[in-house]
């Protein structure tokens, strides 16, 4: 059951990011970005995060979207214009692309070949008190660099809107 869950979720947040990349539309955007959050916190309840779920949807699919819905509408954002791409870029996109996702697996299943196999369940680090130590003494100038560049992103969208608005 348990793999199931998985690939179905698995697929929802494949199928959703793609949709992030490839709506035209900024808020349809975000919204896909929504369901994206959502099946990841699906998964991390899978692998026995609860803790980490909840934040990932408290925090990301809730706070964070509704900062960046709020600065596509500050930004006034619509839809993008359909532009004309190159033959070259059509013919040569996939395979490029496909060539780059195989090195890309073949480096990782050589950097790190002995992994141990997830075990569903089993995973015991994702209460409160492992994440806040985690937090506050490993990740904590990543977390107030993370938090400052946020804080930059508000102001210069602000600044933005103001320009456009005079």
């Amino acid at each position: 059951m348990d793999l199931i869950l998985f690939l179905a979720f698995a697929a929802i947040a494949v199928i959703c990011a793609l949709s992030v990349v490839l709506q035209t539309h900024p808020i349809a955007s975000a919204l896909s970005l929504v369901g994206v959050m959502g099946a990841l916190s699906v998964l991390y309840l899978l692998l026995g995060a609860e803790f980490i779920a909840m934040v990932q949807v408290i925090v990301y699919a809730g706070a964070v979207m509704v900062l960046f819905v709020f600065v596509i509408m500050l930004l006034n954002a619509d839809a993008e214009s359909p532009r004309s791409t190159s033959a070259m870029a059509k013919a040569l996109g996939l395979p490029i692309f496909l060539a780059f996702a195989a090195v890309l697996a073949l480096a990782v299943l050589r950097l790190f070949p002995d992994t141990p196999l997830v075990r569903f369940g089993e995973f015991t680090g994702g209460g409160p008190a492992d994440v806040g130590m985690a937090l506050f003494t490993r990740y904590l100038l990543p977390f107030e660099v993370i938090s400052v560049l946020i804080l930059i992103a508000i102001v210069g969208a602000v600044v933005l809107a103001r320009k456009e608005i005079d």
